[in-house]
């Protein structure tokens, strides 16, 4: 697998930042838009297969994927020449920029608090990643590990999309952005198990095709890939933008960086100092998903208007050929 490039000089820091911006649009284009195609599906087809024919049948859903390709494409070339510590939260103001979007179509839903959490969550996310610096290691982990660490992160996922559809105190049903949250965070885990196998099948690209389709990892991609997309389908059913995409922003990253380390033995800076910056960090991060979650952004049902289409005389016709 070749090796980020020596992050040193501007120009490499200008291009690894303008790929990363790039992948943090697109993917930002991605959930804006999957939004705006699973919005409108009937609560009956609320985690049923059937929803995935149902987005079939909408075009703004095919926006979504491409975007959604596009923005791991420029992921992987940011990634070839910067590290995560320097990638991952650039990406992660995809999270902004979704805020943006609706503060543009409704300059009244989104206030002061919202974007300090939001910009709280970036910053901390990001204070800990540069701060950890997850680095060595191996290229390849054993076949138990792998099965291990499969379980645990689906089965964390599991547990987080039961708990999106269990009745609260006194029987109340699962508001909606409690449920866009918590599959959020589901998705989330599956897609930081995904990018794991990524890496892992990357080290088998110089092989060729025969060497890439004798080994499991594409295979396995494929199955992990389509379960944490269906997940993220429902959390963008389920309810607002603003409650799925912090889960799916923050979880992603802190996942695949504690499978780099369970797996590919990465290490993790653990001098005093720095360990003592990586917890502040994690309170930072965590304060504001606490702040957020308490907002009425979050909390209020909207209808499915949320649409990056929203911006153009073309992405309107669209958005009105997929309502």
């Amino acid at each position: 697998m070749d090796r980020p490039a020596p992050y040193f000089g501007t120009t490499v820091t200008v291009r690894v930042v303008v790929l990363a911006l790039m992948a943090s649009g697109f993917t930002a284009t991605a959930s804006i838009a999957q939004r705006s195609a699973a919005a409108s599906a009937p609560e009956k087809l609320s985690f049923n297969i059937h929803l995935v024919g149902y987005l079939l049948r909408r075009p703004v859903w095919f926006l979504g994927i491409a975007s959604m390709i596009l923005g791991f494409v420029f992921q992987i070339l940011a990634l070839r020449v910067g590290t995560l510590s320097v990638v991952q939260p650039v990406i992660a103001t995809e999270l902004v920029i979704v805020f943006g979007v609706i503060a543009i179509h409704d300059p009244h839903r989104v206030h002061l608090r919202d974007w300090f959490s939001a910009f709280g969550m970036v910053v901390g996310l990001g204070a800990f990643l540069a701060l950890a610096r997850p680095s060595g290691g191996h290229h390849h982990a054993s076949a138990s590990m792998w099965l291990l660490s499969g379980l645990a992160t689906f089965g964390f996922a599991g547990l987080l999309t039961a708990a999106a559809y269990l009745p609260g105190r006194g029987g109340v049903p699962s508001s909606k952005g409690r449920k866009a949250a918590l599959l959020g965070m589901a998705a989330a885990a599956g897609f930081g198990f995904v990018a794991a196998v990524i890496k892992e099948l990357s080290t088998h690209l110089s092989q060729g095709p025969a060497g890439i389709f004798h080994n499991w990892s594409p295979y396995v991609l494929l199955l992990s890939g389509a379960a944490a997309f269906f997940l993220a389908s429902n959390a963008f059913q389920a309810g607002s933008l603003a409650s799925s995409q912090p889960g799916l922003t923050v979880v992603d990253p802190l996942v695949a960086s504690l499978l780099g380390v369970i797996l590919f033995g990465e290490r993790l800076d653990h001098h005093p100092l720095i360990l003592a910056g990586e917890v502040f960090a994690l309170g930072v991060l965590i304060a504001s998903v606490v702040l957020l979650s308490r907002s009425p952004l979050v909390h209020e049902e909207t209808p499915p208007a949320e649409a990056i289409l929203a911006f153009s005389p073309a992405g309107r016709s669209v958005f009105e050929d997929a309502s």
